[in-house]
């Protein structure tokens, strides 16, 4: 099923998509149920908001094998992690906006994980039980800055930086996905998850051994070859197989 984060009639709520409409859902994020005789509400009548809130996004780097040789990059040893902060976070038809201080802010589109349940030192084995499911990511990069700070705080986590949605897929098999990115409606990126280095069942694992997942969580999964800039004006989205398509405008900061 595909979980959607929406505003109606200025109430945010959970709610499955079903084609067009929405049936509203209560409970916590892994117990989620039907509200008991709420009517669906057409999709056209809400506003997608990014998925999920997280306390964290913990994205990984370099986990495609043809972008570690875009970037010149060696096939790395172990996950190499990074943080993203929550206020980063921005949903379907947001606008990612440009930061004065960088003269080159690049897309990067990806997968991600979503976490169902807290999880702590889990096995890759036993990583499927504790996923919600999977949605769209962009990991929007202050360029110019990642190479001159070495640190990746301040490229990675300006506001807008952490584009999300437009919903949750819950029963995906992530292994083998098609992924796409395309600026101002031209593809730039395509790959697919079974090009990943590091699977997400090991991510999780690996994550879990040196920091606690809690609900809502989320891991983008690392980027494909074709990385790129975006200026103010441009559209990107991000489209996967089986989950639909994250779709955002760029826009100078004021």
């Amino acid at each position: 099923m595909k979980i959607a984060r929406y505003r109606y009639n200025d109430a945010v709520a959970f709610g499955l998509l079903e084609d067009s409409t929405i049936r509203p859902l209560e409970g916590p994020l892994d117990q989620l149920r039907p509200v008991a005789g709420a009517p669906s509400i057409k999709l056209s009548e809400v506003r997608l908001l990014a998925p999920v809130i997280p306390t964290k996004i913990v994205a990984v780097g370099v986990n495609y094998r043809d972008h570690a040789q875009e970037m010149g990059h060696q096939i790395p040893a172990e996950p190499l992690l990074f943080l993203k902060p929550p206020s980063a976070v921005i949903g379907p038809g947001d606008q990612i906006i440009h930061p004065k201080q960088t003269s080159r802010m690049d897309y990067e589109g990806e997968l991600a994980i979503v976490i169902g349940k807290r999880a702590r030192k889990v096995s890759a084995q036993d990583a499927p039980h504790y996923i919600l499911g999977y949605t769209c990511f962009i990991d929007v990069t202050a360029r110019d800055l990642q190479r001159k700070d070495v640190q990746f705080t301040r490229s990675k986590g300006f506001d807008t930086f952490a584009p999300m949605g437009p919903v949750i897929a819950t029963d995906v098999d992530p292994t083998n996905l098609q992924i796409e990115t395309r600026l101002n409606g031209e593809r730039r990126q395509f790959s697919r998850t079974s090009q990943l280095i590091f699977s997400c069942y090991e991510l999780v694992s690996y994550i879990s051994h040196i920091m606690t997942l809690e609900p809502g969580d989320v891991i983008p999964t690392g980027t494909p070859s074709g990385v790129g800039p975006m200026k103010p004006g441009d559209s990107i989205e991000v489209e996967i197989e089986k989950i639909g398509c994250l779709r955002c405008t760029v826009a100078e900061e004021l």
